[in-house]
C-alpha cells in the first residue's frame, strides 16, 4: 500500500487530551508507524454540536482505521448518542478496523454514555484493550496498530524498529507532551515555528500559510485546542522548541554558560550568559558562546589565511542537540550546563541515559536511538540538527578526531550526563585544517562565516535558499541576510535567481582553488 494509512483517534477531549496527544506523538515518532500512518485527531466546538459531528464524521470517512480511547466521561451529545459513540457506528458503517483502549479496571464508574459505548463495542465482539498510565497506553496502542497493519495491510516492523520502540516508550516521559493552558498560540514565536514547519514538511517557508502553519504544529504535537474556548495553547514540547522564553513557564529550561580563565571553576568567569530561547535559538546562541570563548589562530593555506577555530562547531553542535533533546526535564532544579575553560569544554545535562542505554554503549558507539523526548527530538531532527537519531556521539567522536583532538569523553557527574572535549592545549599546532566544507576547498572556506555556512549548506541540501529562509532560521534582520547572500554570490557559490519577493538563491558549481 503506497498511501499513508489515515488513524483517526478517538475520545472525550476534556478528559482525555493528554492521551490523545500521547498517542498522537507515538504514531508520528516511533520509525515503523511514522513511515506508514498519520494520525487523525478532529477538533470540533462544543457550541455547536450537530454540526460538529457531521464535519468530524466527514473527516472519519477519509481514514483507514478508527481508534477510540474510553475514559469515565461521555463527552458532548448529539441526540440519544455522544459523538464518539456516534464515530464508533460511522467507524462500522465504513467496515473500518476498530482498536479499543479502556482507562482504568472495571471498578471505574462511568457516565452513562461512556458505558453504553463500552457495552456496544463488547456486544460487536471487538476486543479493548485496558491501561493505567501511558506508558500502558503506548504500549497497547503500538502492539495493536503493528498487528493490524501486518493483518490488514501486509506492513511488518524489523525487529531493530520493534527493538528501538520499545526502548524508546521505556524511556518516554510524558513531560513533553502535557497539555498546559498556560501560553497560547499567538504568543509563541512564529518565525521559529514556520522554518520548522517547512523543514518539516519540505515546503518553502513563503509558501506555508497561517492555517497550514497552526495545523502543523497541531499536527506535531506542540500545540493542542482547548475545547471549551475553543483556543489553541502550546504543550510543554511547544513551549520547549518555540516559547520565546521557555523558562518562563519551565524555569529548568536555560543553558548555564560560563568561561573561565583557568583549567578549574572560579566565582568570576570572564564571560557569563543565562541562554532563555526557544531551543533551536538557545543551541545557535551556546555555539556563539564558545566561539567567542575560544581561540582561533590563524594558517596561511595556498594564498589564503584560515581561521580555525578550536573545537569543531558540529560536535559542540551535535553535544547541545542530545543535551536539549534527551535531558531529564523533570527535574526542576537543574539547568544545562556549558561550561568552557582554558582546556576543554564541558557539557552536562540532568538525568543518566535512560536504560537500556549504559555509558559503556556510547562509549562503544553500539546502542540503539532512545529518547526520553521523542517529540523535541524529531522536531530537532527536522531542523537538521540531527541527521540520524542515534548516532551523535559515533558522529562527535569522529569530528574531534578529524579536528586533530581526541575523542570526546562520557561520563556522570551528581546526576548529569557529560560530555568533555578535550582542547589543543598548548599545543594549538594539532588542530588540522579542515579539508573540505561541503566540496570546498580549505581557501573558500576560511572565507565563509558560520553563517555562510549553514546557508550554502542549506542551499545544496535544499537546491535553494530564500533571504526569508535566512532571517527566520538565523534569527537576523533582512540587511544582514542580504549582505550573506550577496557575498556568497560574489564568490560565485550562489546564483540570484529571480526578482523581489521571488528571488531564490540557487547553488553553483562548486569551485576549488
Amino acid at each position: 500500500m503506497t498511501a499513508r494509512i489515515r488513524v483517526f483517534v478517538s475520545s472525550v477531549q476534556n478528559e482525555l487530551e493528554d492521551e490523545r496527544l500521547i498517542v498522537q506523538n507515538l504514531v508520528n515518532t516511533d520509525p515503523f508507524l511514522s513511515a506508514h500512518c498519520t494520525p487523525v485527531l478532529y477538533e470540533f466546538e462544543p457550541a455547536s454540536p450537530a454540526k460538529a459531528l457531521e464535519d468530524c464524521l466527514d473527516c472519519l470517512d477519509g481514514c483507514h482505521i478508527y481508534l477510540v480511547i474510553v475514559g469515565a466521561q461521555q463527552g458532548t451529545s448529539v441526540g440519544d448518542l455522544t459523538i464518539t459513540h456516534a464515530e464508533y457506528r460511522r467507524s462500522k458503517e465504513q467496515g473500518l478496523p476498530v482498536i479499543a483502549f479502556i482507562k482504568g479496571d472495571r471498578s471505574v464508574v462511568r457516565e452513562k454514555g461512556a458505558q453504553a459505548l463500552l457495552d456496544e463495542i463488547a456486544s460487536d465482539g471487538f476486543k479493548y484493550k485496558r491501561f493505567g498510565n501511558v506508558i500502558e497506553l503506548q504500549r497497547e496502542v503500538r502492539s495493536s496498530l503493528v498487528k493490524l497493519l501486518q493483518d490488514r495491510f501486509g506492513i511488518a516492523p524489523t525487529s531493530d524498529e520493534n527493538e528501538i520502540a520499545d526502548q524508546t516508550i521505556a524511556a518516554t516521559s510524558p513531560f513533553e507532551s502535557q497539555a498546559l493552558d498556560r501560553v497560547r498560540w499567538a504568543d509563541l514565536d512564529s518565525a521559529v515555528a514556520r522554518s520548522l514547519i517547512a523543514a518539516a514538511e519540505g515546503r518553502d517557508p513563503d509558501d506555508i500559510s497561517e492555517d497550514d502553519l497552526l495545523s502543523g504544529a497541531v499536527l506535531r504535537g506542540l500545540v493542542w485546542r482547548e475545547s471549551a474556548s475553543g483556543g489553541y495553547l502550546a504543550t510543554a514540547a511547544g513551549v520547549l522548541l518555540l516559547a520565546r522564553d521557555p523558562s518562563a513557564v519551565f524555569p529548568q529550561c536555560r543553558i548555564l554558560a560560563d568561561a573561565y580563565r583557568g583549567t578549574e571553576p572560579d566565582s568570576e568567569p570572564r564571560d557569563h550568559e543565562d541562554i532563555r530561547e526557544p531551543i533551536p535559538r538557545a543551541i545557535e546562541r551556546a555555539i556563539a558562546f564558545v566561539d567567542r570563548s575560544t581561540r582561533h589562530p590563524m594558517r596561511v593555506v595556498g594564498l589564503n589565511r584560515v581561521r580555525l577555530d578550536e573545537y569543531p562547531v558540529e560536535a559542540l553542535r551535535e553535544a547541545l542537540v542530545n543535551a536539549m533533546a534527551h535531558r531529564q526535564y523533570e527535574d526542576a532544579g537543574r539547568k544545562i550546563l556549558l561550561e568552557v575553560f582554558a582546556d576543554r569544554v564541558v557539557v552536562s545535562s540532568p538525568g543518566l541515559p535512560p536504560a537500556p542505554i549504559t555509558l559503556s554503549n556510547l562509549r562503544k558507539g553500539k546502542y540503539r536511538p532512545c529518547s526520553r523526548n521523542p517529540v523535541v527530538a524529531q522536531c530537532l531532527s527536522y531542523f537538521q540538527r540531527i541527521e540520524e537519531r542515534g548516532s551523535g556521539f559515533r558522529r562527535m567522536r569522529d569530528q574531534m578526531v578529524d579536528h586533530g583532538l581526541e575523542a570526546p569523553v562520557l561520563g556522570t557527574d551528581t546526576g548529569y550526563f557529560q560530555v568533555t572535549f578535550m582542547g589543543p592545549g598548548e599545543d594549538i599546532e594539532r588542530l588540522r585544517v579542515p579539508e573540505r566544507l561541503l566540496g570546498l576547498s580549505p581557501g573558500v572556506e576560511a572565507l565563509l562565516s558560520q553563517r555562510q555556512r549553514t546557508i550554502l549548506r542549506h542551499a545544496l541540501e535544499e537546491g535553494e535558499v530564500t533571504t526569508r529562509w535566512c532571517m527566520e532560521a538565523l534569527s537576523v534582520v533582512r540587511d544582514t541576510a542580504y549582505s550573506d547572500l550577496t557575498g556568497l554570490v560574489e564568490l560565485d557559490l550562489l546564483e540570484r535567481k529571480g526578482a523581489g519577493r521571488s528571488t531564490r538563491y540557487v547553488p553553483k558549481e562548486v569551485r576549488s582553488e
